[in-house]
């Protein structure tokens, strides 16, 4: 069964190609025997020090070749690895470690500090820390130690793979369980889908946290491609992103559209060699034609793919996108169902719609989460039981977005039926945005509401009741705010209010207000309170 495992291709590739370099970063190169070998070192470390199967390994690393080994030594050890993003807010990062029972966490000397202020240090145990620090357990030398052989260490697909945490409308992210078998779909239908080989390097921009990532190092490795890791300073700035593609000869790209449009708008494309590019996978949220268009005749020989799913369910849908025309302005359609999944448009009573009828999308697929750690509340919601042919109920997942079919079978995304939004890709539950600001002891009341940005994502905005009077206190409310939730989940401005609009039944009106925002918005910068 082992076969089916999600890190069972970097063994495979370390037999069969094991000079061929499994990740780059910064110029230097790592094998697949380099990293077979890196891996089965660290699963070993884990083990004798005390990791068994099942339990959760956090990974709180930047980009760097040791990033590579952390995952696939997490997954050879038998455990679960958990994506935590270093720039998230010590009480957010507190919480999921505590919400998943996590003991081990793999680092690097750079986040010691960070890892120092989290109450609990003392509990965990460090892996790549220096053995100077208190709660050390291995240093990256130390590792180094341990056996290359593999340990042995029994799975079947069905156990978890890795846990990946977003917002959740209810203060505090929720963690979605992947299984290997549902990670290797996944990773299987990105490498068929792009045709990828070992002359591929696959670009790693989107950081570990995000749900991209996985295609990026498990599609990559089924194919025994390379997986290009984008420093985190070079993914922010265009100008040095289109310069890594041209220098690393980059061949395939997934991101979100946002990036895609500044590098097209401040990338200086034109200055660049971008003819390695081949595949732009894009996804997370819409992308405006007109942008789309610009750059598909910018890069006219790469092929581009609108990919749809939620983290619940990756790539449950796509479309290969046609050349456009010049007048072409109807949104890029999210496609029809990808392999081994299918889907369900429901209506208010839980009926299938019909052809051009507005509806919930539901999603069966065999990339599927396993639901939400420790929510069984949540699970309960979302999931949908609907009689198959078999002697079993399929389970749907009712992903909250609207979608209608249309008459020649692609699937138009309308938008999304409760509170959670995307910006520049990343997911955000407004609610949670909302209980961050109201936590603030001036603040009355929140309402935060999303209005369209120059790129056609979607800007947060919010709006303010205070207690009492006093001095304009939206920068203290923000930096508040900034210890609650990440960074790309704040809003852009806020707005102090004396009150706020209201619908006939007492509640918010959230509508008036981005419309009220949207009408004075336009000579106010983006960041700008």
């Amino acid at each position: 069964m082992m076969r089916f495992l999600i890190h069972s291709p970097v063994s495979h590739f370390a037999r069969e190609l094991p000079e061929h370099p499994a990740l780059s970063f910064n110029g230097q190169e790592m094998s697949y025997a380099a990293l077979d070998a890196a891996s089965n070192q660290l699963a070993n470390a884990l083990i004798e020090n005390g990791m068994k199967k099942h339990e959760r390994v956090g990974i709180f690393m930047h980009k760097s070749l040791e990033l590579g080994v952390a995952i696939y030594g997490a997954l050879k050890a038998g455990g679960v690895f958990v994506p935590l993003d270093p720039f998230l807010p010590v009480e957010r990062l507190q919480f999921i470690l505590q919400d998943c029972q996590i003991e081990h966490l793999i680092s690097t000397d750079k986040l010691a500090k960070q890892i120092s202020e989290l109450t609990n240090a003392s509990t965990l145990r460090v892996y790549g820390v220096s053995s100077e620090t208190p709660f050390a357990q291995t240093d990256w030398r130390q590792i180094r130690e341990f056996p290359t052989t593999a340990p042995d260490v029994s799975l079947i697909d069905q156990d978890l793979g890795y846990i990946m945490y977003t917002s959740g409308s209810t203060g505090h992210p929720k963690g979605m369980m992947h299984t290997h078998h549902g990670s290797i779909s996944y990773a299987r239908w990105g490498a068929i889908h792009v045709d990828l080989t070992p002359a591929d390097r696959v670009a790693s921009h989107a950081p570990l946290h995000f749900d991209l990532s996985i295609f990026d190092f498990f599609s990559t490795a089924q194919a025994g491609a390379t997986v290009v890791l984008v420093p985190e300073p070079v993914t922010k700035l265009p100008a040095s992103w289109t310069a890594c593609i041209e220098s690393e000869r980059i061949s395939v790209v997934f991101t979100v559209p946002f990036t895609l449009i500044e590098m097209l708008q401040r990338g200086a494309m034109d200055k660049r060699d971008l003819s390695s590019l081949r595949w732009i996978l894009f996804g997370g949220e819409p992308f405006p034609p007109k942008h789309l268009r610009l750059l598909m005749r910018a890069l006219p020989e790469t092929r581009f793919t609108n990919v749809y799913g939620p983290a619940e369910a990756p790539s449950c849908t796509c479309y290969d996108v046609p050349p456009l025309e010049d007048d072409a302005d109807e949104p890029i359609p999210i496609g029809t169902v990808s392999l081994n999944s299918a889907d369900l448009i429901i209506g208010e009573d839980d009926s299938e719609c019909g052809i051009d009828e507005e509806g919930e999308l539901c999603i069966r697929s065999s990339t599927l989460t396993k639901g939400y750690w420790n929510r069984p509340d949540l699970n309960a919601r979302v999931f949908l039981r609907k009689d198959s042919f078999g002697p079993f109920p399929d389970v749907y997942f009712r992903t909250g977005d609207l979608v209608m079919r249309r008459a020649d079978g692609q699937l138009r995304f309308l938008g999304r039926k409760d509170r959670m939004v995307k910006t520049r890709g990343y997911r955000v539950e407004l609610d949670e945005v909302e209980a961050a600001l109201a936590s603030h002891d001036r603040v009355s009341e929140a309402a935060a509401f999303t209005i369209p940005d120059a790129h056609g994502s979607k800007a947060i905005f919010a709006s303010v009741i205070l207690h009492g009077k006093g001095d304009d206190a939206t920068t203290a409310i923000l930096q508040h705010a900034s210890n609650k939730i990440p960074a790309y989940a704040l809003p852009q401005h806020i707005e102090i209010v004396a009150d706020f609009p209201r619908t006939s039944s007492g509640k918010i009106d959230r509508k008036r207000l981005a419309d009220q925002q949207t009408e004075t918005n336009g000579s106010r910068k983006p960041g700008q309170s």
